[in-house]
């Protein structure tokens, strides 16, 4: 976590207010959370089956970041009813569900242009 009153947090702060595009990126930008949301969208939404799918982050970076959509709304943490040991799901929320959408946009724009990054 930032200083609240550290350059960064400074500076973050500015360019929310600027632009809210600034607020999207911070939310679906930073490495791991449009992969996550995209998973939960698609069913894959018990911790064990999104470490499967992404066997590329750690257990704790995994945990932080679902924590962090938590937060932010994007994501709501439910619990099994009647399971043995306490099961927990991930589902989207509305914000999180409105995201979808824009995520296709990006993948089809990125599409268009990711011969430019195979070199």
């Amino acid at each position: 976590m930032r200083k609240e009153n550290s350059t960064n947090s400074i500076n973050e702060r500015y360019l929310h207010k600027k632009c809210a595009l600034n607020v999207a990126i911070d939310i679906i930008g930073v490495r791991w959370a449009s992969q996550i949301i995209f998973s939960i969208s698609q069913g894959v939404n018990r911790f064990h089956l999104l470490k499967e799918e992404l066997p590329n982050i750690s257990e704790q970076v995994l945990s932080r970041k679902l924590k962090i959509l938590e937060k932010q709304k994007i994501i709501i943490k439910t619990i099994i009813p009647d399971s043995t040991p306490i099961g927990v799901r991930y589902i989207l929320t509305s914000r999180g569900e409105d995201l979808l959408p824009i995520f296709e946009n990006i993948c089809e724009w990125g599409k268009s242009y990711s011969l430019d990054f195979e070199n």
